[in-house]
């Protein structure tokens, strides 16, 4: 037990500072507890069951139908009727930003959905003259409050419902077993109406406006002192080099951004273009640096762009823009230098939002992390590259992206089957997804080389990485020495509030750590306490699976929350102003509504 929780502890610390990806740490956590098998009791049978679970493979199967839904463009063209139904009107626009997040959540992985949805979202404020930073929060917490609907709304729930199935067999008197489809589905509409009720009246008195309604990417990200425009004189060393080459020390931080040549614009492939007399160089650079090379080469300063419309007047396509790293891109854990972006795309990055926090210069060695966001600048081919490629969630809707309309019906007809035919005990939902998933090969929704671009393994590696811990936490014994020791508060607490402290506990957990390994560590704790108390299991593992998916206080407590922070221009302490108190309302709700449905006593 003592070398189980030495693990743990490890992996909550590596979870939390984030030196490895948590996927990375998941995979170090398996592998440990099979290396000390004589203690963890984890043999290596044990330690890789979690890549063959049925909740990893109903989760691979869910990203790859999210995917399907996402090709035939229908998510988008619902959010398009909702800008028109909500116009200008504030509280439309956030009713109708909660209204179709939350129920599409509820039929599809939630994750997905908020990716979906960010530009859609964004674009809808700014044309609204809402700022953003109004409605993303929202559009993050309707897709977790969505996903408490049904067992498909997130993998948190497949995942909760696979260990309650395990305990359950292993010890029949529980009482446990997978969830149904829809076994909670009247606490999650509950749950969902509290929830909207919450962010309609007291939610939105509590956002900021972070980001101004009137889009100025310029204004918003500071970058005024780090633009500067500059003339090459006759004399000037730079007359004769390519571009690439004039500023090759990388000590000076300088990207040209544009060049100007008796009247016309150059943004394209300027690396190898040659500097000539009197050109003009547009620049983002620091004002210190740009004043060294004044200096130096006898350059001309002749002003900068101010705004967004003085960088690019003559342009009518959007070429800046924010582009927000999702998890499973091949950026997380690289530097802008490492990856290359800029040479793949031709594009430049112009500043960096980490955390809430901007940085407009030297940026090219900081390690990317999910959810952090680049303020791109690119030509409109590059733009819809980026658009079209999972590695990105670019915060502004194009034209010139195709969607598989054609496919709509067969999409939504495949996703119908793949809820109902568990729902009707026909078939296992890992068999219905999975059957699902060819049925969209096979029908044209998807391509077979999309397949595997579909999925987000690091969610998957996680999954299997941490299914292992608790089978240890089980095994040695851990989980009910855990139990024993949180059933003794039912001594001065009724049943109830055992129940409570469990939500309030996995809710913490779950704002530092990942919620899939929240709900791995605390179910078999939850029925162990639930078994010690003669209470009902069910009703504490519906508690803790409720309490994880519903992580409001911390931008990191779900991805969702992450996809909105750049976007929304948000700091840490905006999630917690806001979602501490629904967190805490959801808290009573939850468990109250729990103790109604199911009873907490046997």
């Amino acid at each position: 037990m003592l070398v189980v929780f030495a693990i743990i502890l490890l992996t909550l610390v590596l979870f939390v500072t984030e030196w490895f990806p948590i996927d990375v740490t998941a995979i170090l956590v398996m592998v440990l507890l099979m290396v000390l098998e004589p203690w963890t009791q984890i043999s290596p049978q044990e330690g890789i069951s979690g890549f063959a679970n049925p909740a990893t493979i109903t989760v691979l199967a869910m990203l790859i139908l999210s995917t399907g839904i996402n090709r035939t463009g229908i998510v988008q063209l619902i959010g398009q009727r909702m800008a028109a139904f909500a116009g200008t009107d504030r509280r439309k626009q956030l009713a109708a930003t909660i209204g179709i997040t939350g129920p599409v959540s509820g039929a599809i992985n939630n994750t997905p959905v908020v990716a979906i949805l960010v530009p859609v979202i964004n674009d809808l404020a700014h044309n609204g003259k809402t700022s953003p930073s109004k409605l993303l929060i929202p559009l993050s917490f309707a897709s977790m409050l969505g996903g408490t609907l049904t067992l498909i709304g997130t993998s948190t729930n497949i995942l909760a419902s696979d260990i309650a199935a395990q305990l359950g067999a292993e010890s029949p008197g529980l009482g446990l077993h997978a969830f149904g489809m829809f076994e909670f589905t009247k606490l999650g509409v509950v749950v969902f109406a509290v929830g909207a009720i919450y962010l309609m009246t007291i939610g939105v008195r509590l956002l900021p406006e972070r980001v101004s309604a009137d889009e100025d990417l310029v204004e918003e990200y500071a970058l005024q002192e780090y633009l500067a425009d500059v003339v090459v004189p006759a004399n000037s060393s730079l007359i004769g080099q390519p571009v690439e080459e004039a500023f090759g020390d990388d000590d000076l931080d300088i990207d040209v951004l544009q060049l100007l040549r008796d009247g016309e614009r150059f943004s394209n492939l300027l690396a190898r273009k040659e500097i000539r007399e009197n050109d003009t160089l547009r620049l983002r650079t620091h004002r210190e640096t740009l004043e060294h090379i004044i200096d130096v080469e006898g350059l001309t300063l002749a002003g900068g762009p101010r705004t967004e419309d003085g960088l690019h007047p003559d342009e009518e396509e959007p070429v800046l823009v924010e582009v927000v790293i999702p998890s499973g891109s091949f950026l997380v854990g690289e530097t802008l230098a490492s990856s290359t972006f800029r040479h793949r795309y031709d594009a430049n990055v112009l500043a960096f939002r980490t955390r809430g926090d901007v940085v407009q210069d030297r940026f090219e060695d900081i390690r990317i992390r999910v959810g952090d966001t680049l303020l791109v600048q690119a030509p409109p081919d590059s733009l819809t590259r980026l658009v079209e490629n999972e590695d990105f969630i670019v915060a502004h809707e194009f034209d010139e992206v195709t969607y598989r309309t054609e496919k709509i019906p067969f999409a939504v007809g495949i996703i119908a089957g793949v809820v109902s035919l568990p729902a009707l005990n026909i078939l296992p939902l890992v068999v219905s997804a999975l059957a699902g998933v060819v049925a969209m090969v096979f029908t044209g929704v998807l391509k077979p080389t999309e397949l595997y671009s579909s999925v987000e393994w690091n969610v998957i590696f996680l999954l299997a990485g941490v299914i292992p811990l608790g089978i240890a936490l089980q095994q040695t014994g851990a989980a009910a020495l855990l139990g024993n020791a949180v059933a003794s508060t039912a001594t001065f607490l009724p049943a109830i509030g055992v129940l409570w402290v469990f939500y309030l506990a996995t809710g913490l957990l779950t704002s530092v750590i990942s919620n899939n390994a929240s709900v791995v560590l605390m179910i078999p704790v939850a029925a162990s306490t639930a078994q010690s108390i003669g209470a009902n299991a069910f009703a504490f593992v519906l508690a803790v699976t409720f309490a994880a998916s519903t992580a409001f206080m911390t931008p990191v407590g779900y991805q969702t929350n992450l996809f909105v922070y750049g976007p929304g221009g948000y700091t840490f302490s905006d999630f917690l102003r806001v979602g501490a108190p629904l967190q805490l309302l959801l808290s009573v709700v939850t468990v109250i509504g729990i103790a109604f449905f199911w009873g907490v006593r046997v």
